[in-house]
């Protein structure tokens, strides 16, 4: 899978089995989204790859702050980086993970 192609991701087979540690899988990546710093920097890396020196700026936190936030949206699998020199540099794993951003936005206005 190639980053940007959110088709791929999206249309991988449904797994056999939803047994308990499926959903504990699953509940690991929401609860690495369940932060509000989280959130912002998974939507500001949906418009592509960025600088930890620029999403430090975006979220207002100090660098060490949003490197654990990063931290632990790379080890949920949601997020991958490079390093450039002395610079990191983030982008979306799997993109289609935006998707449920946009069910969220309907949960929301449902209830308004």
């Amino acid at each position: 899978m190639t980053l940007g192609d959110s088709t791929k991701c999206c249309t991988l087979p449904r797994p056999e089995t939803n047994g308990p540690e499926r959903y504990a899988a699953r509940a690991k990546v929401m609860k690495a989204m369940a932060h509000p710093s989280r959130l912002m920097l998974v939507d500001e890396l949906s418009r592509g790859e960025r600088c930890v020196c620029d999403l430090t700026n975006l979220v207002g936190h100090d660098i060490s702050t949003v490197s654990k936030h990063l931290a632990v949206l790379k080890k949920a699998g949601l997020v991958e980086d490079e390093r450039r020199g002395k610079q990191v540099f983030y982008r979306m794993r799997v993109p289609c993970v935006l998707n449920f951003f946009q069910c969220l936005e309907a949960v929301l206005a449902a209830d308004r």
